[in-house]
């Protein structure tokens, strides 16, 4: 679809919009280029909710010399007043004469009617350029604008005998340097990580994205009885929100304590990964990273909260009967019952190995 030309072009929109990746949520990544007589004359990306759309900032920059010229918008433009007014009726006014969009927006209130706005106004319209990598690079704004709850990404490593950890519970560190700095930098990319109790008080992380971004992703703890560790690195607020999900029958000394760190403590009936994920989705989050213990990733996968799973695979042996694994009980007892991945990619990292794939259909 497009010429070789339009497909770098879009190529180069998708580049800008990465730019804002992790600080655009509940907006997508959008990155726009003006070209006139094939000289770029504009570029643009939308940095973060409430600021002007990619489109503004390209048309901005390009000027007068937008008449006649092609812009490239990897994602369909708006065509209604938000916190922004629409970027279709900008488009229209700025005398462009096409327009090559990658994707339409799935929100019910674009949905193609910017496109058709366009086309009504007589510029020539195509879509449909480098579809592909633009649905990937907003596949969480996508699922949260049709399932109406953030796109859940489930991380673990694991050994080739498929454990998280010893018998002991210690795990530090089952994959290599490059492995663990693949996983700082899908943090980058992520509203939020989700952990249990039992790894706040096993493993003490930071969750951090360990200094690639000044973008902190909001640190999210499941505990039901609030049994966590007076002292923990995630107490300190300072460097990232941290908030505490937890049951309504708990300690006060210790809800206390949290908040006087400037931890947040969410009270709820019931204590589920769906109730959760419906409760960030409430604050605008896109994309949710799931880096907790094998109980609580069976109930996400349970609760149709994981989308996406990242499988770092170490090439070490720990064996132990006893040693936790990475997902637990499922309820299934057939191998024709397991869940099958669908778009698998795999590659080496080091000595390392990162599966990816999805699970169609969950969430």
């Amino acid at each position: 679809m497009g010429t070789e030309f339009d497909r770098a072009m879009m190529q180069r929109c998708l580049e800008l919009a990465r730019s804002a990746i992790g600080r655009t949520a509940p907006n997508p990544l959008v990155g726009c280029v003006i070209v006139a007589n094939g000289e770029i004359v504009g570029e643009g990306f939308h940095p973060k909710a409430g600021e002007p759309h990619a489109e503004v900032f390209a048309l901005r920059q390009a000027g007068t010399r937008s008449q006649g010229a092609t812009l490239y918008v990897n994602l369909e433009p708006c065509n209604h007043y938000g916190r922004t007014p629409p970027c279709s009726k900008a488009i229209v006014e700025s005398g462009v004469s096409r327009v090559v969009v990658g994707m339409v927006d799935p929100n019910p209130k674009v949905a193609g009617s910017g496109i058709e706005t366009l086309r009504t106004a007589g510029i020539d319209v195509t879509v449909g350029v480098e579809e592909a990598d633009c649905q990937v690079l907003n596949e969480a704004f996508v699922h949260r604008i049709v399932q109406r709850r953030p796109f859940g990404i489930l991380k673990y490593a694991m050994t080739i005998d498929g454990k998280i950890a010893a018998t002991t519970g210690h795990s530090h560190w089952i994959t290599g340097k490059s492995s663990r700095h693949q996983v700082h930098q899908l943090r980058t990319a992520c509203d939020a990580i989700v952990i249990g109790g039992n790894t706040v008080r096993n493993d003490n992380p930071h969750l951090t994205t360990h200094g690639l971004s000044e973008h902190q992703p909001m640190r999210v703890i499941m505990s039901r009885s609030l049994s966590l560790p007076s002292d923990a690195n995630l107490w300190n607020t300072e460097i990232a929100p941290t908030i505490v999900f937890t049951g309504t029958n708990t300690d006060e000394t210790v809800q206390n304590h949290l908040t006087q760190h400037g931890v947040e403590v969410v009270n709820l009936e019931t204590v589920t990964p769906a109730r959760v994920m419906s409760h960030l989705y409430d604050r605008g989050l896109n994309t949710v990273l799931w880096e907790c213990g094998g109980t609580l990733a069976a109930q996400a996968i349970r609760d149709g909260c994981v989308q996406k799973i990242w499988a770092f695979v170490a090439p070490k042996i720990i064996g132990g009967e006893a040693a936790p694994t990475p997902i637990g009980n499922l309820g299934l007892e057939k191998m024709t019952d397991a869940i099958a991945l669908t778009r698998v990619t795999w590659r080496a990292i080091d000595a390392d190995l990162l599966i990816e794939g999805y699970l169609d259909g969950n969430g």
